[in-house]
């Protein structure tokens, strides 16, 4: 994956008030979240703006709450890319993480919220690739029309195996046939959907069914 890098400013006030400040200086409260459970004792330094949130008895994850801008994101946001984030927490930590959610207004559209995902060199994390169709399908070239049904398949793999895109070939799918994630094996991946879920199809069209006809009346 390709990785992007993004400054924050760790952030103490967590009421909405504090946040209507923050909006107002184009700014949008984020939270990123440890990846791994932390037992206690807990002999660490919790830095300004983390905290311990409980996950059960005697177990916790370290929670940071902090800031970015509304230009700092935008590239990151408004992609079909996925990105490893070299996240930049001024005063705090520096961490490898994954968007993990985004919060908009329901009605301008305007970022409201950010979570991120820390992640690790060898712990597996699952994100969404984008999916994309190579090859000329046998089923297109018989009148049908070609339909992607899954932009993107959820992987589960270290982040260093995760490929910018999922290429699948389609040369051999044929009129009225699909592919399915059961069919389909990236090396070092493991894909998370449904099995028999359709990520393409050929579908019949009416002139490819008024040919099927005229050819079965022969």
């Amino acid at each position: 994956m390709k990785t992007f890098q993004l400054e924050g400013e760790a952030r103490e006030g967590l009421g909405k008030k504090a946040v209507r400040e923050l909006r107002k200086q184009d700014l949008i409260p984020a939270v990123l979240y440890g990846s791994s459970p932390v037992a206690f004792p807990y002999e660490g330094k919790v830095s300004k703006g983390d905290k311990l949130v409980e996950l059960e008895k005697n177990s916790a994850v370290i929670v940071t709450d902090f800031t970015v801008s509304n230009d700092g994101v935008r590239k990151l946001i408004y992609t079909p890319e996925i990105f490893i984030v070299e996240l930049d927490i001024k005063g705090n930590k520096k961490v490898k993480a994954i968007l993990k959610d985004i919060q908009f207004h329901p009605v301008t559209d305007e970022i409201l919220h950010i979570d991120f995902l820390e992640v690790f060199d060898e712990k597996p994390i699952v994100v969404e690739v984008p999916v994309t169709l190579e090859g000329h399908a046998e089923g297109v070239k018989a009148g049908g029309k070609l339909s992607l049904e899954m932009r993107k398949l959820k992987v589960k793999a270290p982040y260093a195996q995760i490929p910018e895109k999922l290429v699948v070939n389609i040369n051999s799918l044929g009129l009225g046939k699909t592919i399915q994630v059961g069919s389909l094996q990236f090396p070092g991946l493991e894909l998370m959907n449904a099995k028999n879920a359709v990520v393409c199809a050929v579908k019949l069209t009416r002139a490819a069914r008024g040919a099927a006809a005229a050819a079965a009346s022969k």
